[in-house]
C-alpha cells in the first residue's frame, strides 16, 4: 500500500479519470490515471495507467469489464472524467462526469451529470497533470476492501447527461390524475414487472426517457395500457432523474422537458433495434454486456410508441398576454397565502434557479401544476398550443382552485375556533373542579357518585340480598379508574339498582261505589270485565292487602280491551304501564340482556317499575297472541316466568341478576284470537271475553262518548252541528257493521270535520245530519243489503260464523252438477266438489257431514237414492275471505238434504254447530257474536248446540229479544225445525 509522503499515512483511493478519444478509427486511446487520497492529511497524488481498447465486434469491452480484469479495482471507488472531442468538429468538447459504485461488474448508485470542457478539473485539451509519479501504480492493489461499501445490484439514482433535442422512440407510462408538466418534477411508482423491466434496462443503457400519458379512464389503475385508445394522444417527454427499487416496484422521480404527440404504436424489433443501436454508441456508460443484451426478454405487454415534439405557436408579448400573465401570478400568490401547503408544494416541483415571471410559458404550467382540477382540464392545458388561450385555461382553474381554497380556509377557521372553545372550557371545568375540590365545596366525582347512589336508598326498604350487590358493587366502583370502561358499566348497574321503588307501593283505592262510577264513566257495557274488577277490589278490601292477578281480555278489535285497562288503574289507584309484545321475537325484552354486552339494558318490567316508581303498578301487555319466534329466543316462554304467580315473586332479570318481587303487580292481557296463545301461558291466566257490540250498544257509545269526543277534537260546538238517531243509526247499519266501534268513530270524525270546514268556509251556523244527506258527510254505504237471499232456495242455507272482526252471516249453497241417471245398469256413483277458500278443518267437516247427509237421507226416505248418485258441488260464497272451522257442520247437512229432497228450508233461520259422524250436534264458540250477526240480519230463529245454553242464557235482553231460540243436541233436534212438513223416523243412538 502507497504511504503518504507527508503523515507516513496510508492513502485510500479515491478516483480515476478516463480520456478516450473517440474517432471513427477502429482503436480508441484510453489514458487512465487514479487518484489518491491521504486518509489523515487529505494530501492527494496521482497515479497513472495506460491501456489499449480494440472497437471491434468481437473485442467490444466496457468500462466495467476493465475494473472487472483487474482485481485491484473491484470493490474500489470510482468517479471519473472522460474528455470526448470528435474530429469531425474540432470546436466542441465535452466532459462528462459519471460517479458510481462498482461492486464486481454491478452498479450499485449510479448518477451523471454534464458540464462543458472548461470546468473545474480538466484543463480542456484531454491532458491532466499528474501529481505523482507513475511508480506509484505498483501498490494500488494493496487497497483493502472493507474500505469501500459492498452493496448488491440496485439501481438508486439516476441523472442523465445533455437531454436530446428530438428522441421518437420512448416507452408509454399511462397515470391517473395529476399530469407531469415541463420543467416539473414528479414521484411516480410503477408496479407492471415487465414494464419496471423495461425501464430499468433502459437506463442501464444510459436512455432513461419515457412518455408520461394521462388515461382516458380514470378508474382504470394498471401502469401498462393495451391500447393507444386508453390514453391520449399528447403527452409528455420525461427524463428519469432518480430510481429506486423498492420490493416488486419501481419509485421513479421524472423531470418533464417538453410536449410530445404520439404518432403509431412501434413493433417490438424496432424496440430491440433500439436498445442495440445504444450500446453500440454509449460504449464507454455501457453496464451490460452485449451477450447478455442479446438474451433480453421481449416485453410484449408494454408499448413503445413513436412520437414527434409539440411546438407552442408564436405569440407577441402585447398588453394583453402581460395583462393575463400578472393575473395569473396574482392568484397563484393569492392562493399561496390563503394557504401554505401550495408555497412548499410550489418548492418541491419548482427547480432551483428558474425565472418564472419572465416567462408566459412556464406560468401557464405552474398554475396548471398547482391545481387539482380534473384531469381533463389539465389535459386541455396540455393540449393547448396558443399561449393566449393557454393563460385563459389556467387563469379560470387557477380562480376555481382560490376559490377553493377561501372556503376551506373558512371551514378550518370555524373548526378550530370551534375546539379551541370547547378546549378552553374543558380546561376552566378542571380548574374549576380542582378549586371546589380544595375548598371542600364539591367532593371527588366517586364520593359525589357514592353519596347520591346511598341517598336513593334512603327512603327504600331495600331487601337483604339487594344491599349485599349494591355495598360490594360501591366498594369496586372506588377501586375503579373514572375512564374505564368498567366504570361504565358498574356505575349504570347502580344506577338501575338504586333507581327501583324497593318496599314503596301506591295507596290502592278499595272503596267499590268509587271504582264502579270511575269504570262506568269511561265505558259503555262490558259488564264482565266491571264485574271481576269489582271482585278484585272486594277481596282486597277483605285481605287487608294489595294483591297480584293475571287477566286476559279477548274479543275483536275496537272494542275496548286496551282502554279498558287505563279505566281500571285510574279505578284502583295504580300506575300504569303498558308494552305490546306484537311482533316481539327477542327473550332480552323481557328478562334483559347480560351486563357483559355492549348497551345491555333491563327487561320491560324492570323498565317499568323504575318509571311507574311503584312496586305494585297496573301493567298491560297488549297483543300476547301476535309474538313471534326468533334465534333469539321464544319471548312467549319468557313469559312464563312473569306471569306465573307461583314464580314472580322471585322473578329474575338477566341485567340486574337479583330476585325481584312481582307478586303485586296486577297483569293485565288483551288478545284477538286466543287459539294462537300457547296452552302452557293460556294457563296462567284467567279469560274474560270482550265481545262485540249490537246496534243498540253502539248506537248507545256513539252518542254518550264518541261524539262529544269528536266535538272537543274538531272545535264544533253542540249548537253548530246536531246529528239526528236516525242519521247515526243509518251510520251503523250501513257504513260500521263491524263488532268494535273503531270505524264508527273514525266516520264521525269525518263528519265532524265535514261540518268544520262548511262552517268556516260557508259561514253556516247550524248544520243537522239526518238520515237523508249522511252520504254528503261519509260517502256511499258499503253495505247495501242486509241478506243475500230474501228466500233461500232448495240447498242453500244459512249458517252463523265467527271472525275477529265479529260475526257474519254464511250462505251455503248446494247444486246439482249434471243430469241424475237412475238406470239400475249405471254403476256410477255420486262425488261431491267443494269451493270457496276452505281450510282443512272445514273441508274434513263437509266431508263428514255429506257421508252423514247419506246415512240421514237414506233412513228417513229409503227410496231416495240422489245423495248417493248425484255429483254435487257445494259452495260458501265470497271466496276472497278464509274460511275454517267446524261449526258449519249442521248447516252444511242441511243443505244437502234440502237439495237432496228437493224442498226448501224454513226461512229467517240461522244455525251453528259442528256435526260429528253419528249426527250428535257439539258445541262452538263466539255464541254471542253470531247471535248479534243473526239479528243484524233480520233472521227470527237461531238454532245452537245444547252445550251452548249456557252462552245464551248470559246474553243481554236486547240481544235475544224477539229472537226464538232452538238447541240441540242430535241433528234428529235440527231437522224438525227446518223441515216441519217431514217426520223422520228417529234414528237410533
Amino acid at each position: 500500500m502507497r504511504a503518504c509522503q507527508v503523515c507516513k499515512q496510508k492513502m485510500r483511493l479515491l478516483s480515476s479519470t478516463l480520456f478516450l478519444n473517440s474517432n471513427l478509427s477502429n482503436s480508441a486511446s484510453i489514458r487512465n490515471k487514479f487518484q489518491l487520497r491521504c486518509i489523515s492529511c487529505t494530501r492527494a497524488t496521482s497515479l497513472p495507467i495506460a491501456e489499449k481498447w480494440q472497437k471491434s465486434e468481437t473485442n467490444l469491452m466496457t468500462l466495467r469489464q476493465f475494473h472487472n480484469s483487474s482485481r485491484t479495482l473491484s470493490t474500489c471507488s470510482l468517479i471519473g472524467t472522460s474528455k470526448i472531442k470528435e474530429s469531425a468538429n474540432e470546436g466542441t468538447i465535452f466532459t462528462r462526469r459519471r460517479t458510481g459504485w462498482f461492486n464486481n461488474g454491478g452498479v450499485a448508485f449510479y448518477s451523471s451529470s454534464a458540464s462543458s470542457a472548461g470546468d473545474q478539473g480538466s484543463d480542456g485539451d484531454g491532458e491532466d497533470k499528474p501529481e505523482s509519479s507513475a511508480d506509484d501504480s505498483e501498490n494500488v492493489a494493496e487497497e483493502e476492501a472493507s474500505e469501500q461499501p459492498v452493496m448488491n445490484y440496485n439501481m438508486a439514482a439516476l441523472t442523465t447527461t445533455t437531454i436530446p433535442d428530438y428522441f421518437p422512440n420512448i416507452p408509454v407510462i399511462a397515470i391517473n390524475r395529476n399530469p407531469v408538466f415541463p420543467r416539473f418534477i414528479k414521484m411516480i411508482e410503477v408496479n407492471d414487472k415487465k414494464l419496471c423491466e423495461l425501464i430499468k434496462r433502459k437506463v442501464k443503457l444510459n436512455l432513461p426517457y419515457a412518455g408520461i400519458f394521462l388515461k382516458t379512464d380514470d378508474s382504470n389503475d394498471k401502469d401498462v395500457v393495451k391500447d393507444l385508445s386508453d390514453i391520449y394522444k399528447v403527452g409528455m417527454f420525461v427524463q428519469i432523474v432518480e430510481m429506486r427499487e423498492l420490493d416488486n416496484r419501481l419509485q421513479m422521480m421524472v423531470m418533464g422537458h417538453r410536449r410530445i404527440s404520439i404518432l403509431r404504436q412501434l413493433p417490438e424489433e424496432i424496440q430491440l433495434q433500439s436498445d442495440m443501436a445504444a450500446v453500440a454508441q454509449q460504449l464507454e456508460a455501457d453496464v451490460t454486456p452485449r451477450e447478455q443484451m442479446l438474451k433480453t426478454e421481449v416485453m410484449s405487454d408494454v408499448i413503445m410508441v413513436e412520437t414527434e415534439n409539440i411546438k407552442d405557436e408564436p405569440f407577441d408579448s402585447d398588453m394583453k398576454l402581460k395583462a393575463l400573465t400578472a393575473e395569473v401570478v396574482k392568484t397563484i400568490r393569492d392562493i399561496m397565502a390563503l394557504n401554505p401547503l401550495y408555497r412548499e408544494n410550489l418548492h418541491q416541483i419548482m427547480q432551483t434557479g428558474q425565472r418564472v415571471l419572465d416567462n408566459p410559458v412556464y406560468i401557464c404550467d405552474l398554475g396548471a401544476a398547482l391545481t387539482s382540477a380534473d384531469p381533463s382540464y389539465l389535459q386541455q392545458v396540455i393540449e393547448e398550443t396558443n399561449i393566449p388561450e393557454r393563460l385563459e385555461l389556467v387563469l379560470s382553474l387557477l380562480k376555481k382552485e382560490f376559490e377553493l381554497s377561501k372556503l376551506q380556509k373558512k371551514i378550518g377557521k370555524e373548526v378550530e375556533d370551534k375546539v379551541k372553545k370547547q378546549h378552553r372550557e374543558y380546561i376552566l371545568r378542571e380548574q374549576l373542579k380542582i378549586i371546589k375540590k380544595e375548598l371542600g365545596i364539591e367532593k371527588d366525582d366517586k364520593d359525589a357518585i357514592e353519596e347520591k347512589f346511598r341517598a336513593r336508598l334512603k327512603e327504600l326498604v331495600v331487601p337483604e340480598h339487594v344491599q349485599t350487590v349494591i355495598d360490594e358493587e360501591l366498594n369496586k366502583l372506588a377501586t375503579l379508574d373514572n375512564h374505564s370502561s368498567e366504570f361504565s358499566v358498574t356505575r349504570n348497574y347502580l344506577d338501575w339498582l338504586t333507581s327501583l321503588p324497593w318496599g314503596k307501593y301506591s295507596e290502592e283505592t278499595l272503596a267499590l261505589d268509587k271504582a264502579k262510577e270511575i269504570l262506568e264513566e269511561d265505558h259503555y257495557g262490558m259488564d264482565e270485565v266491571k264485574k271481576r274488577i269489582l271482585e278484585f277490589i272486594a277481596v282486597s278490601q277483605l285481605k287487608g292487602s294489595t294483591q297480584g292477578k293475571i287477566l286476559c281480555f279477548h274479543g275483536p278489535p275496537g272494542v275496548g280491551k286496551t282502554s279498558i285497562a287505563r279505566s281500571i288503574a285510574r279505578a284502583l289507584n295504580r300506575q300504569y304501564f303498558r308494552f305490546s309484545v306484537g311482533g316481539m321475537s327477542d327473550v332480552a325484552e323481557i328478562k334483559g340482556h347480560r351486563r357483559t354486552y355492549v348497551g345491555a339494558m333491563p327487561g320491560k318490567m324492570i323498565q317499568c317499575l323504575k318509571k311507574t316508581k311503584t312496586e305494585n303498578p297496573l301493567v298491560l301487555i297488549d297483543e300476547v297472541d301476535k309474538m313471534s319466534r326468533g334465534h333469539q329466543g321464544d319471548p312467549a316462554s319468557a313469559l312464563l316466568e312473569l306471569l306465573d304467580p307461583e314464580q314472580n315473586a322471585n322473578f329474575l332479570d338477566h341485567y340486574l341478576d337479583v330476585n325481584i318481587d312481582l307478586s303485586k303487580v296486577l297483569f293485565i292481557c288483551t288478545a284477538n284470537v286466543v287459539d294462537y296463545i300457547p296452552e302452557p301461558l293460556k294457563d296462567r291466566m284467567e279469560l274474560i271475553d270482550v265481545s262485540g257490540y249490537v246496534a243498540e250498544e253502539k248506537l248507545a257509545i256513539a252518542e254518550k262518548y264518541l261524539l262529544p269526543q269528536a266535538r272537543e277534537h274538531s272545535g264544533v260546538k253542540e249548537e253548530q252541528l246536531t246529528v239526528s238517531k236516525d242519521a247515526m243509526y243509518e251510520l251503523i247499519k250501513a257504513y260500521c257493521r263491524e263488532s268494535g266501534v273503531r270505524n264508527l268513530q273514525k266516520h264521525v270524525e269525518k263528519i265532524l270535520r265535514k261540518a268544520a270546514f262548511k262552517i268556516v268556509s260557508e259561514g253556516t251556523e247550524q248544520l243537522t245530519v239526518d238520515s237523508s244527506n249522511i252520504q254528503e258527510y261519509v260517502g256511499i254505504p258499503k253495505f247495501t243489503k242486509e241478506r243475500m237471499y230474501d228466500v233461500n232456495p232448495p240447498g242453500v242455507v244459512t249458517g252463523l260464523a265467527w271472525t275477529a272482526y265479529g260475526g257474519s252471516t254464511l250462505y251455503i249453497e248446494t247444486v246439482l252438477k249434471k243430469a241424475l241417471d237412475f238406470d239400475p245398469e249405471n254403476k256410477e256413483k255420486g262425488d261431491l266438489q267443494v269451493t270457496g277458500n276452505l281450510g282443512d278443518v272445514i273441508k274434513e267437516s263437509t266431508q263428514l257431514a255429506y257421508t252423514f247427509s247419506k246415512i240421514f237421507l237414506r233412513h228417513i226416505d229409503p227410496d231416495n237414492k240422489f245423495l248417493e248418485k248425484a255429483s254435487i258441488h257445494l259452495h260458501l260464497p265470497e271466496g276472497a275471505t278464509p274460511k275454517d272451522g267446524p261449526s258449519a257442520g249442521c248447516a252444511i247437512v242441511t243443505a244437502l238434504l234440502s237439495l237432496g229432497m228437493d224442498k226448501p228450508c224454513r226461512q229467517n233461520v240461522a244455525m251453528t254447530g259442528e256435526i260429528s259422524l253419528t249426527g250428535k250436534v257439539l258445541p262452538i264458540g263466539g255464541v254471542k257474536e253470531k247471535v248479534i250477526a243473526a239479528r243484524r240480519s233480520g233472521m227470527e230463529c237461531v238454532i245452537l248446540p245444547e252445550d251452548n245454553r249456557k252462552d245464551f242464557a248470559d246474553l243481554p235482553d236486547f240481544i235475544v229479544k224477539d229472537i226464538e231460540v232452538h238447541f240441540a243436541s242430535n241433528y234428529s233436534d235440527v231437522f224438525p225445525v227446518m223441515f216441519p212438513d217431514v217426520q223422520p223416523k228417529p234414528i237410533p243412538s
